[in-house]
């Protein structure tokens, strides 16, 4: 069976313990994430079990013949190749074992049936034919097209030179070769960071369906629950595992640290009394031998240490400047590129107060819609309107550009903010992730990430009614996000939005605005009323087989039929995905009422067993027999929710499998 291992691996940069002591191992049928926070080793890690570096101390062992394959999370540049020449040297490693089947044959010519060395050849022979076989390279045409297809290439790209592509779909060819490589162990260090949600949604089933093992990175909440079944936190350089998807993580993980911010509390307690008695009693003689138990005491405390990424930041931006009932109009808005028309007749009308989510295939048009809606953009057919009083705020990642000079990230910000705010700046800085030394780095030192961060505290410090946000989640970590999204639920102005956090967008919507080739449509709920709304059309349509496009059947005429099939099968499993997802959230809802349920009904029974204990209960016999009744009939209302639930935990357990 394929397996990487390690065990007791430490490793130090300078004096900072990036690991400790860690241990960890992965095999086929792993389902495995790293969590931590920015900056506690992950990636370091990810390159530690991928064999890229050492550590300073510990083991690394890997079963013999088992193949690792690792995306980085950034920095992979291709040129000089079409794609579809650079996709298919994934497959370099099994062209080297056909040369070898070629050498061994040119062997075996001449070689004589009863020679030992003959059976060692073929027995070789017969190994690598087995491998080659297994690998998939006899059928690489319909993986690359079905691989492609997923990620969001289109026919066209396949001889487009690499160089063409950005930084983003960089990545995802990288992604692609990976996936084409069909390893045993998968490492992957943010695939979700340049996917949209549909690239997203496709790899979270092509991960369902991996036979081998894996161990992914990511800051996308959704992604994680549907593709892990156990999560290693990293903290402090120390490996902790944790059964259950990433959702059941959290839960485990908040209540120890309340747990540990108690004792942190205490010891904080303890140590400020201690010091305040060795300050009073230090140059009295008569107090020497106390002051000196308590130094001494002090000194061989273990410290309770909690990082920065684990403290509960809360922060507030300034109100919204009041305005009227209506946000915004729009009236027949069309916006053409040349001869590419991007929007057309689009009509919209947005109360104050409502959070818009925009959403559709890349090229859509989500992108060129809020800069139309920001005023960024004032070359658009039809009328766009504001309501009374509205002020608009528009953040994207071209906010960033701008950013540069010497001046450090704390001054620039304390320039930016309003005065009430400017105490507040440093913990506002860390709930974007600048910590520590960080705070002080120069704007012109810091990347296209970081940059982006600042760019979004700084438009949130500004008094506006109406937000239009771009990708507001990119560079951010779980921890930033959670603290973003309860800010934009406490803001009470006007949010539009375009996000790939499927998390996001379903918590913090109230409508969606589809864009396709179609045309608009607006639905009043969230994003996640909306995906149910496509399955419930989905479901009603007559012919619900799927078809493969003929421009996809025409990418080569020497694979079209293998394309047509793949790309068939694959619709098929994406549309089956799709349902069970749907089965799988509607579950979750009945599931979550009937918990909610059984909480009200032990609190309570909690009540009415308190009632019994009470003077004036248990003194007035009549008083006594009508709790009794009402705490009998609460327990059978207890017993039947508790069997219905026992019911609707299996549903929905064979429905997750």
């Amino acid at each position: 069976m394929a397996l990487v291992q390690i065990t007791k691996v430490s490793l130090a940069f300078g004096d900072r313990d990036i690991l400790q002591e860690v241990s960890l191992s992965l095999a086929a049928g792993s389902r495995s994430s790293l969590a931590g926070a920015n900056g506690s080793g992950k990636s370091t890690l990810m390159k530690v079990i991928a064999g890229h570096i050492s550590g300073d101390s510990g083991d690394r062992a890997v079963q013999k013949g088992s193949r690792i394959s690792y995306l980085p999370q950034s920095g992979i540049v291709y040129r000089d190749r079409t794609l579809r020449e650079e996709v298919e040297t994934a497959y370099t490693g099994i062209i080297a074992l056909l040369h070898r089947m070629e050498a061994i044959g040119r062997l075996l010519e001449g070689a004589t049936q009863d020679d030992r060395s003959t059976s060692l050849l073929l027995a070789e022979y017969q190994q690598i034919q087995d491998q080659v076989d297994h690998s998939g390279y006899y059928q690489r045409e319909q993986a690359v097209a079905m691989v492609l297809s997923g990620l969001g290439f289109f026919p066209a790209d396949l001889e487009r030179s690499t160089g063409e592509f950005s930084e983003g779909w960089q990545m995802r060819i990288a992604l692609a070769k990976v996936l084409l490589e069909r390893p045993d162990i998968l490492l992957l260090d943010e695939p979700t960071n340049y996917l949209d949600i549909e690239a997203r949604s496709w790899l979270e089933s092509w991960l369902r369906s991996f036979a081998g093992g894996y161990l992914l990175v990511s800051h996308d909440r959704y992604f994680l629950d549907s593709t892990v079944t156990e999560v290693y936190e990293l903290c402090l350089g120390k490996l902790t595992r944790y059964g259950g998807n990433y959702t059941a993580y959290e839960q485990v993980r908040e209540q120890a640290l309340e747990s540990l911010m108690k004792r942190y509390e205490a010891q904080q307690e303890e140590i400020a009394k201690a010091e305040d008695l060795i300050r009073r009693f230090r140059y009295k003689a008569s107090k020497a031998a106390m002051v000196q138990e308590r130094i001494k005491r002090l000194e061989k405390m273990e410290r309770i240490v909690i990082p920065e990424s684990l403290k509960k930041i809360r922060i507030t931006f300034p109100p919204p400047p009041h305005a009227g009932r209506l946000a915004l109009t729009l009236k027949g808005v069309g916006k053409r590129y040349g001869t590419r028309q991007v929007l057309s007749g689009l009509d919209l009308l947005l109360e104050s107060g409502e959070r818009l989510v925009v959403v559709g295939r890349n090229g859509a048009g989500k992108t060129t819609l809020l800069r139309i809606l920001s005023g960024k953009d004032p070359n658009f057919e039809g009328t766009l309107q504001y309501g009374a009083g509205i002020q608009p705020g528009y953040f994207s990642q071209d906010a960033a550009e701008t950013m540069d000079g010497p001046e450090t990230v704390l001054e620039f910000l304390e320039t930016e903010a309003p005065t009430a705010l400017i105490p507040k700046v440093r913990d506002m800085l860390g709930a974007f992730l600048f910590r520590g030394e960080e705070v002080y780095k120069p704007l012109s030192v810091l990347s296209g990430g970081e940059k982006s961060r600042l760019a979004l505290l700084r438009m949130l410090l500004k008094p506006m009614n109406l937000l239009i946000l771009d990708e507001p989640t990119n560079h951010l970590d779980l921890y930033s996000k959670d603290i973003l999204l309860d800010t934009l639920e406490a803001y009470t102005g006007t949010i539009i939005f375009v996000s790939h956090d499927r998390s996001f967008m379903e918590a913090l919507s109230t409508k969606t605005l589809e864009l396709s080739p179609r045309g608009v449509r607006l639905f009043y709920g969230n994003y996640g009323y909306y995906l149910d709304r496509l399955e419930r059309e989905a479901g009603e349509e007559r012919d619900a087989s799927p078809q493969v496009p003929q421009s996809l059947q025409a990418i080569t005429p020497r694979c079209s039929e293998g394309l047509s099939t793949a790309l068939s099968r694959a619709a098929e499993r994406r549309e089956a995905d799709k349902q069970r997802q749907t089965l799988v959230r509607r579950l979750e809802r009945q599931e979550g009422d009937i918990l909610k349920s059984l909480e009200d009904l032990e609190g309570e029974k909690s009540r009415l067993e308190g009632a019994l204990g009470s003077a004036e209960v248990y003194r007035d016999g009549t008083k006594t027999r009508l709790v009794k009744a009402q705490l009998a009939e609460v327990k059978d209302l207890i017993d039947g929710k508790t069997k219905e639930w026992e019911i609707k935990a299996e549903e929905l357990e064979r429905a997750r499998t």
